[in-house]
């Protein structure tokens, strides 16, 4: 995944998140992933899988594409 893709999800995952007003570490525990993934996500550090892309996009009620746009 190129840096492009990752600060896209990371700036995707973080509004939504925000819009739930959920802290990140609430949401990895909601999500089941360790508790400083979506830490590392928004900070786009780390590349993140389809299956993760799809829970994460399945909790928030979108689309997968979704946190790519």
């Amino acid at each position: 995944m190129n840096q492009y893709s990752r600060e896209k999800i990371a700036i995707n995952v973080c509004k939504y998140r925000k819009s739930h007003n959920l802290k990140k570490e609430e949401l990895s525990l909601i999500l089941g992933f360790d508790n400083s993934y979506i830490s590392k996500l928004e900070k786009s550090s780390i590349n993140i899988t389809i299956d993760k892309l799809d829970k994460i996009a399945n909790y928030f009620n979108i689309k997968t594409i979704d946190l790519l746009k």
